[in-house]
């Protein structure tokens, strides 16, 4: 077998004529230099920009050092039922996974 990649073609959307294409989202046609498959360089460029994106693996309520203690006591108390209701749900999870085998 030879090292060569595999040689395809693809019909430039534009100009409708046949270019060599391997199949990446920035592959341009050789007649007019339009993309052969903008759609796929917008999908690269989304899933790029969502894997960048800084994300938190839970979402609990923020409180700030400037909130007044009524306020800090009201969100101890939401952000506890945050904490229940996740144990409570993990555990439900390992029940479900531990009696499937």
């Amino acid at each position: 077998m030879s090292d060569s990649p595999l040689l395809a073609s693809k019909k430039c959307p534009s100009c409708q004529q046949w270019s060599a294409w391997q199949q990446r989202p920035d592959d341009r046609c050789e007649h007019c230099g339009a993309l052969l498959d903008p759609q796929a360089l917008e999908s690269a460029i989304a899933r790029d920009a969502l894997a960048n994106q800084k994300t938190s693996s839970v979402i609990l309520m923020e409180i700030k050092p400037t909130d007044g203690p009524v306020v800090r006591f009201f969100k101890t108390i939401v952000r506890g039922g945050q904490l229940a209701f996740a144990a409570i749900m993990t555990f439900i999870l390992w029940l479900v996974a531990a009696v499937a085998g």
